[in-house]
Formats: C-alpha cells, structure tokens, sequence
C-alpha cells in the first residue's frame, strides 16, 4: 500500500497493532524522549502521544523503530522499480521500438513520476496559517540533559539554487528553536541546502526556506538519502510512493508546499548572520558541540487544523536512522555501478554515524584497480565525509562486518594496502580530527587470493600495561589497560615492546573495555567514533619512494580522548520519573 500522507500510514500502523497511544500528560522536555528511547531498545510500537505539555498537537515518534514498520512504509515496489531501472539501461541503450515495448510497464511507472500541482482547499496543510510566534506552539523535544534547548528533530528543508529553481533541495537539518520567529539551520559541510545558501550568501542575499514536518513517510526517507548532487528529493519520493507528489501554491508567496504536509514552516535565511548552536545529542552517541551556524527567520506557518507532529530521538545506535537508513542503502545501491561502474557494493555502517566507516566490493580487473574505486568513492558526493575505507573484489554480505574484516585481512598487505591521508575533511558531528570538520582518513584494501590463515585466539602471554584480550574475529583482538589521560603512550609503547609478539595479528584494537567485541553495534561504534587515523593508528613503517609501507601489528587507539564530547547517558531522575509512571502511560502493556 502507498501512503501519500502521515495519517494513512498511522490507519496502518494501528491495523497492524504497531501504533499504541500514550494519553497521560507528557513533558516534552526529557521525558518523552527516555520514553521513546526504552521502546525502541525492545522494538516496540511507534508512539503517539496525545497530551504533551505546553502545545495542542499530539507528537508522534518511532514511526521507523523495525524493520516490519520500514517495510510497511515503504513495501517492496520502490526496490523492484530501482532494479528494474538499472536493468532496463542495457535493453534501452540505444532505443528501439522492441526494447520500449517490452519495458513499457516500467515507462509508464517513470510517468507517474514527479509532482503535480492541486487547488488550495485540496491541500491540507493550508488549512491554517499562523503568524504569531509560530515556533512557540510546536512541541519540539528537548531529548538530552546538556542540549541547547528544544530542537525541531524531523525537519524537511527545503531550499532552492537562487536563480535556478530547478536545482532543488530536500534535506534533514536540525533546527534548534530560538524563539517563536528564530531557529538555527544546522547545515552541515557537503549537505545540498549548505551548498545554495553558500551561493545566496556570495551576492548578499537572503535565501528563501520552506520547512515541511510530516507528509507522505517517503518524504522523510528523501530528505535523508544520499542522493547525487543535482538528483532532486522530490523525484525519489514520487518514486517511492509510486505517483506524482501532490504540491500546491502557497498564497503568501514563495515556494510550493507539499499539500499532504502537517505543518509548512516559511522563511529565510539572511546572508551573513551566524549564532551558537547546540550542544546537541546527535546520532554519534555524543553530545555534538556549541558552534556558529545560519539562522532562520521564520515569517509564518501553515498547518493542519488538526497537525500531528512527528518527530524522532537520536543517540547511541540502534535507533530510527539505522532502520531508515538500511532501507535507503537497498533501494539505492543497484544505482552505484552506474555512477561509479567498478564498485559492485557499497555499505555504510549505520553503528558508526554512517560517514566513520564504509565498505565496498569493487572490480579488481587489473593491479591496483581497487585503489582507483576507493579514490572514485571518496570522491563521490556525501562519501567524501567517510572517515575509514575498507574496499576487497571478494563477494561478501558487506552488513556482517566481521565477514567482511576477516576477507580483508586474509588478504590485505600492510606495505602496501593501508594509506593514511592526513589534513582532510571530517564529518561536522566527528570529533576525533579535534577540529571542526577537519581530520583524516584511510583506506584498506584486502584483494586477491588469501595470502595468510589468520589466528583464532591469542596465546603470546601478557602483555606490558594491558589487562585483558579478547579476540573480535579472526585475525582481530581487542585488548585494555589503563584511560587515554591514565597512559596517553599506550599504542606507542604496545608496539615498541610487544609488536613481535603480536605481529600475527593484524589488527589490534584498544579499548577501554574489551566487553565490545559481543556485538556487532557495540565493536563499530566505539571503535570508529573513538579514533583519527592520523594520531591513533600505530604500526612499524618504512618510507620508501614517497610510500609509507606498514608492518603487523596495525594497532588502533580507541579509547576515549580529552577533547571528546560526552557520552550521551539520560539523567537520573528522568529516568526515576519515568520508572516510577511507566505503567500511567502504558496501563493496558505494550
């Protein structure tokens, strides 16, 4: 089924008994959101909350919390529809009658792609149009203790390419409420709305910004998939629901507005003007920092008569992007090889923020060809931002990441198949470069035939100032001893003493605990959100023709550092408070 609206999918939801309604009265300040946090945690239901103080709309959340309600939002035709695109560039290139006839199915789904344009009182969200501190009367959440303030979460912004409409953006960027008439714009490096406003701010102009919360569920989906450059987020999500995207003018001027919206926020941005933004506790599992960004200038807001305000909590995966963002890397991986036609797969790990770590299966048709895939990714829109590259011409579920390790490592050759750029650009959320959107980044290549058998468990005996090994995978343990402040020169003085000893491991992670190698989730999110290839990767080199050539061990330092933002982790008597009405708010369970 195709839902062109939030309500829609809510009927579904319920049907399905995966919505449950919370109507005791609930504090959108901390509460709501270490609510939300304990259903997701069990996969539970989405939640839709009908007595939030302070504001008269009902807020809705974890509307993407399992895989059963991300393939209930979406279904199976917007992935069988890809496939069939990437199939049909063979049989359609060049065109014949033959060719078009038998892809006519497939032609006449592409027609019903794209927008159309409907009368104002068949636009819902029209229905409403308020002018007094409209910011006031949303129920944004405050989801973490050392938060700003109450940050709109589920924000759909969208922005045009001054002078060149066509050139649109749909985007997730938060937005911390200010005041009733002001938020911030959170546009983070390599983002499409980032880009227009740098066009904008270059001739002194203010630029134009609707915000959509709500809408069809493909509308949230778009704004967040990585899409190519110029590639609209209108069009994916009138591909996803299978029919032209209902819009309609706005009779204030300005942008169109998607009709089914529950709320269209209108404004702009003027040209020069920054403000602190955050700290905010971001989908990195740590508090993002206080830095200066835009500020939005809110003029009015349509909405509903009877809105639902969707919104999501983020933090330590798992939580909604990881099932949001396993749906967009289905649908949209078919498309790679066309855009880069050697890189077969590629995977971004949503345990890691997605931007930390990614993988790819890629041809290896000539020596070193893989190298020249890991650079064409790295070059590649949103990719540009991955911190560490792993890349192997061995079929492999890229997903499991142990299989994947374990492929690599068989083959990798320290000499010549790790490389560490220094001085590059990092995600705006990672801290590790310690300098905002600045760090480094490695690649790993693991291709060929196995050249080694890895070990399965350590036996080389203690291990100076370490206190526990556990092996991760083959050919990967993970060991710990004293805090980073406690011996900063732990990775140095392990390989200085010990590195023969461990020179049959290729990978030696520390850590401050070695409880992570349990799970998947746990292993990739401490250790890809805790290190900088540059200053915390240690192994024996040699330099020669301009090449650094490594020896086993490569050892990564992945304890918590000075200058790291705090782990997220609720305050206490949230949690209390939350314990003590468990019960109010669920009386009949869940």
């Amino acid at each position: 089924m195709v839902f062109e609206n939030l309500r829609e999918y809510l009927q579904a939801l319920r049907r399905e008994n995966e919505l449950v309604e919370i109507s005791a009265p609930v504090d959108p300040n901390l509460e709501l959101a270490e609510i939300h946090r304990r259903v997701i945690s069990e996969e539970g239901p989405a939640l839709l909350f009908t007595n939030v103080k302070g504001s008269s709309f009902p807020v809705v959340t974890n509307l993407f919390g399992t895989i059963r309600r991300v393939d209930l939002a979406f279904g199976p035709k917007p992935e069988q529809l890809m496939k069939q695109i990437i199939g049909a560039k063979d049989t359609l290139l060049p065109p014949t009658f033959k060719a078009l006839w038998d892809e006519k199915d497939l032609l006449l789904d592409l027609m019903k792609v794209g927008t159309r344009t409907v009368a104002s009182d068949q636009a819902p969200v029209l229905q409403v149009c308020d002018r007094e501190q409209p910011l006031t009367k949303l129920p944004a959440l405050t989801s973490w203790q050392d938060d700003g303030g109450p940050f709109v979460t589920l924000p759909l912004v969208y922005t045009e390419n001054p002078g060149k409409p066509t050139d649109n953006n749909l985007g997730m960027y938060r937005m911390q409420l200010y005041d009733g008439h002001t938020s911030g714009m959170h546009w983070q490096i390599q983002k499409g709305g980032g880009f227009h406003y740098h066009e904008a701010e270059k001739n002194n102009q203010a630029l134009p910004v609707t915000v959509f919360i709500g809408g069809p569920p493909a509308l949230i989906a778009s704004a967040i998939a990585p899409l190519p450059e110029h590639l609209p987020e209108l069009l994916l999500t009138s591909l996803i629901i299978g029919r032209k995207l209902r819009m309609a003018d706005n009779p204030n001027g300005g942008h169109r507005l998607v009709a089914d919206a529950e709320f269209a926020i209108c404004g702009e941005v003027p040209p020069h003007t920054r403000r602190l933004e955050g700290p905010f506790g971001d989908h990195f599992g740590y508090y993002s920092l206080q830095h200066e960004f835009p500020v939005f200038n809110v003029s009015h807001m349509w909405h509903r008569k009877d809105a639902i305000y969707p919104a999501t909590i983020v933090g330590k995966p798992r939580q909604e992007d990881y099932y949001l963002g396993d749906f967009l890397q289905r649908l949209l991986s078919p498309a790679f090889p066309m855009v880069m036609p050697a890189v077969k797969e590629l995977w971004t790990y949503a345990e890691t923020g997605f931007h930390a770590l990614a993988a790819a299966v890629v041809r290896e048709s000539y020596r070193r060809e893989a190298l020249s895939s890991a650079f064409r990714i790295l070059g590649e829109g949103q990719l540009t931002l991955t911190k560490f590259l792993i890349v192997t011409d061995c079929p492999v579920d890229l997903s499991d990441f142990k299989q994947l390790l374990e492929t690599v490592l068989e083959r990798f050759r320290p000499r010549t198949d790790l490389f560490i750029f220094n001085h590059t650009s990092n995600d705006t959320l990672d801290y590790t470069g310690h300098k905002l959107n600045e760090g480094s980044k490695a690649v790993l290549v693991g291709v060929g035939e196995p050249v080694r058998t890895l070990p399965v468990q350590y036996s080389g005996g203690d291990l100076p100032g370490i206190n526990d090994v556990k092996t991760y995978c083959k050919g990967c343990i993970v060991v710990s001893g004293g805090t980073f402040e406690e011996d900063p020169k732990l990775g140095e003085r392990l390989l200085e003493t010990s590195g023969d000893r461990l020179a049959a491991w290729p990978l030696v992670i520390i850590a401050d605990d070695t409880s992570i190698v349990d799970n998947q989730t746990s292993f990739l999110w401490t250790v890809f959100t805790r290190f900088s290839p540059a200053s915390d990767m240690y192994a024996r080199s040699q330099v020669e023709n301009h090449h650094i050539g490594y020896q086993f061990p490569i050892i990564i330092d992945a304890r918590m550092k000075p200058g790291y933002p705090d782990e997220l982790i609720p305050r206490e008597d949230i949690v209390r408070l939350v314990d003590s009405r468990w019960k109010e708010y669920f009386p009949g369970g869940i």
